[in-house]
């Protein structure tokens, strides 16, 4: 799989203050609903995982994060790349894996072996963990962080108030 690419960038960014948690958590669940469209984001009208972190970025940025390629199912797979956790690294708060804290944006490896490549935020704590995102078929949803979803988590990332 490579090198941890959660130390690519991480340190630059460390003064950074973060964006008010609350601010993430309430721009997450007001994708809630959101029908699932892979490659989109837009609030009401459609996203997938990757466009529910763009449209919040921009709600919370006013900007879009940069250039996002076009991709596939097998995105990034062939070459086991982590194009999706260098790109979060480059741009945002690398933070503890197991610090857990509302607002945190998720990395989760969906397969043992494969790229990690679907997203979410994480909007409870504790016994009651939930976290915000686009599922295939389900569309924007809040889900429970349970123990299978939590074996996933590869990275979290926090929103930094620089866009």
């Amino acid at each position: 799989m490579g090198d941890d690419p959660s130390q690519h960038g991480a340190a630059a960014r460390r003064g950074q203050s973060a964006i008010s948690v609350t601010l993430v958590v309430k721009a997450a669940r007001g994708w809630i609903g959101t029908p699932y469209v892979h490659q989109a984001s837009l609030r009401g009208v459609g996203a997938d995982c990757l466009g529910l972190i763009r449209g919040i970025w921009r709600e919370l940025h006013g900007c879009e994060p940069g250039a996002v390629p076009a991709y596939s199912a097998d995105w990034s797979e062939a070459g086991g790349e982590e194009r999706l956790w260098r790109g979060l690294a480059a741009r945002m708060d690398a933070r503890d894996l197991h610090g857990e804290a509302a607002g945190d944006l998720l990395l989760f490896r969906m397969r043992e072996g494969a790229v990690a490549k679907h997203l979410g935020i994480q909007a409870r704590i504790g016994p009651e963990a939930s976290f915000v995102h686009a599922y295939s078929g389900r569309g924007v949803l809040e889900t429970s962080l349970s123990a299978p979803w939590r074996r996933r988590i590869v990275a979290r990332f926090a929103f930094s108030d620089k866009g």
